[in-house]
């Protein structure tokens, strides 16, 4: 597999040269400073790819070009912000990147009520509570028609959490789930916040799920032409938030948008702690369905709790079978080299690392420090060199290639 960081550009607390040292060759990264739908300038996309290469690195991935809400929604401007992917697309193309992880979740990316959990470790890790949510959605923000989407118990249930929060503790869910998340460039105010949802009225899964098949209509065949794998990111949490659909959450989810647009260009970011949230989801049977179209990995673990809530794990430990996928990942990758795929590696990436040590109070995006991130690459490496090791794949010199590159 080919080892990747996700790198938020020159304003990153984590400089680049640092992926390095935790044994990466690959950068993730994006325009982060163009995103609003406009196209990328071709100058600045080139900028970005010269950075990282002076780094002694590659642009192995671009995550993401946004997509813009009319696109979703398939009204008002859509026409024009699909011509401004295409040309976003046109750039990275002549970038030399030739992977494209994107998402298609209405209004919110991934969504945590806590950016600071507190670990047996003493550490910390990103959390989901799932009562703090439902308190939050219905009696702070009370977006209109809330109740709809909630048991008569779990209503009763984030009342009763409600009336025990404090001004401080609503003050800092709030900034956490609408005032801009890490890696988040958009922030609301609760009025913004509900207007932005009460757009998606009315609009269901199929209706979504519709116009991200014609949007795959009109940007696969670019991409196709372009040579660039499109790699769509599972929802995360993988069910519906505030009353909107997500439609990238399960086994059928996924097979319907794969099956929808049956193009090799049209594929997957695997996302282990994404997918891995929902109980009923069996990510190695999936790896081993959807393998050839998987185009992109995060190697990321969360530990399920009650109710819905969870937390993102040690990498190697959590609620999901983390070896087990990777098994299954290497095993499509030794079948697209028997095939002769010149595109045989798969770019993978630690994801939402743990804050340790002396990066504890050091600004940063919240589960992106370094040292957290560094840990998890160095387990998921250490893994893939044994189960290499153990199905008899390990080559001369193969352990001092799993760590550099």
């Amino acid at each position: 597999m080919k080892q990747t960081w996700r790198w938020f550009g020159p304003e990153d607390p984590v400089p680049l040269h640092y992926a390095s040292h935790a044994g990466a060759t690959g950068i993730v990264t994006a325009l982060h400073h163009f995103y609003r739908g406009e196209a990328w300038p071709l100058t600045e996309v080139l900028k970005r790819r010269d950075e990282i290469a002076a780094a002694g690195l590659d642009w192995s991935v671009v995550e993401s070009i946004p997509t813009h809400t009319s696109i979703k929604l398939r009204t008002g401007p859509y026409r024009r912000y699909i011509d401004a992917w295409i040309d976003s697309l046109a750039a990275i193309a002549k970038a030399g990147v030739k992977t494209l992880c994107y998402n298609f979740m209405p209004v919110v990316d991934w969504v945590r009520t806590d950016l600071a959990f507190r670990l047996p470790s003493t550490g910390y890790a990103v959390r989901f509570d799932a009562l703090d949510f439902a308190a939050y959605d219905l009696f702070i923000l009370q977006r209109p028609g809330a109740e709809a989407g909630y048991a008569e118990d779990r209503i009763a249930a984030a009342r009763t959490r409600f009336q025990q929060m404090t001004p401080e503790f609503i003050e800092r869910l709030e900034r956490t789930l609408i005032g801009g998340i890490s890696a988040s460039e958009a922030s609301y105010t609760r009025a913004s916040m509900r207007a932005a949802i009460a757009q998606f009225d009315g609009v269901t899964a199929e209706d979504l799920r519709g116009n991200l098949l014609a949007f795959l209509r009109e940007v696969g065949p670019v991409a196709a032409e372009l040579g660039i794998r499109l790699a769509i990111h599972p929802d995360d949490p993988p069910w519906p938030l505030y009353g909107l659909p997500r439609i990238v959450s399960t086994a059928g989810d996924l097979r319907s948008i794969l099956n929808g647009y049956d193009s090799a260009v049209n594929g997957l970011t695997f996302c282990a702690g994404s997918l891995g949230s929902r109980a009923d989801n069996d990510l190695v049977a999936m790896a081993r369905e959807f393998g050839p179209r998987i185009h992109f990995l995060h190697l990321r673990q969360v530990q399920r709790q009650h109710g819905g809530s969870f937390y993102e794990s040690e990498h190697l430990s959590g609620s999901s079978d983390m070896l087990g996928l990777i098994r299954a990942m290497l095993e499509e990758e030794r079948r697209r080299a028997r095939a002769g795929q010149s595109d045989w590696e798969i770019p993978m990436r630690p994801d939402h690392g743990h804050l340790l040590g002396d990066d504890i109070g050091k600004p940063g995006n919240a589960g992106y420090s370094f040292v957290g991130r560094l840990k998890g690459l160095a387990e998921l490496r250490g893994a893939i060199c044994g189960l290499q090791y153990a199905a008899s794949e390990l080559r001369p010199n193969a352990v001092e290639e799993a760590g550099h590159g």
